[in-house]
């Protein structure tokens, strides 16, 4: 049996029948149980579901990722943005919807454990190194787009400059950004390498047993 190859992950209540859903518990019958803030198998695991069968979950099996609402909730983020790039296909969309740090939603939640604004997803793109990625990291798909709240809608019609709407608290509800999976180039590895102090002849010291 087939199944999408379209992921959406935080499942809960925005349950896709396009999907592949994954969700941190069974509340809402997720497809697949998985906690994001675990690291991705190296090897794959076999996941029987209801709806497909036989699922095995592995590097490189979707061509996009879906989280809408999902990122405030999760604790190790960059574990979980890790596993998001392992699992899609080189060329591969993680379309993401998250609370704008400025707005009302950001924090009224005592689930969310953080906000987001548009450098954000620096550390994921330009600054992949800074995680030490060493084979893949993201580019922005799209320019990033935000939802309007019922104030900066009226901002908005009142002709105030967009970015002074998103400068202004409560005047924006969500952020929207997608990310395309790109191998890293010659001059990414540079990057890293210099990142890594590749060129320094020390040797990092290690503890060693002592006896008095």
């Amino acid at each position: 049996m087939t199944f999408p190859s379209r992921l959406n992950i935080g499942s809960g209540k925005n349950f896709r029948d396009d999907c592949l859903n994954l969700d941190i518990e069974d509340y809402r019958s997720p497809d697949i149980l998985f906690d994001l803030n675990e690291p991705l198998s190296e090897e794959p695991v076999l996941y029987v579901t209801q709806r497909f069968g036989e699922v095995r979950l592995k590097k490189g099996l979707f061509d996009q990722i879906i989280a809408n609402d999902v990122l405030e909730h999760i604790t190790n983020l960059t574990t979980a943005m890790k596993t998001c790039l392992d699992l899609l296909k080189v060329g591969g969309i993680f379309d993401i919807t998250v609370p704008y740090d400025l707005s009302l939603g950001a924090w009224q939640d005592p689930t969310h454990v953080r906000a987001f604004n548009e450098n954000s997803w620096l550390y994921y793109t330009d600054w992949f190194w800074y995680l030490r990625w060493s084979e893949a990291r993201f580019v922005h798909d799209k320019q990033v787009s935000f939802r309007l709240s019922k104030f900066g809608e009226q901002l908005h019609q009142n002709g105030t400059d967009a970015e002074v709407i998103a400068r202004t608290p409560r005047a924006v509800d969500a952020m929207t950004v997608s990310l395309r999976k790109v191998t890293l180039t010659d001059a990414d590895i540079r990057q890293l390498e210099h990142f890594r102090g590749a060129t320094r002849s020390l040797r990092s010291a290690a503890p060693t047993s002592v006896r008095a």
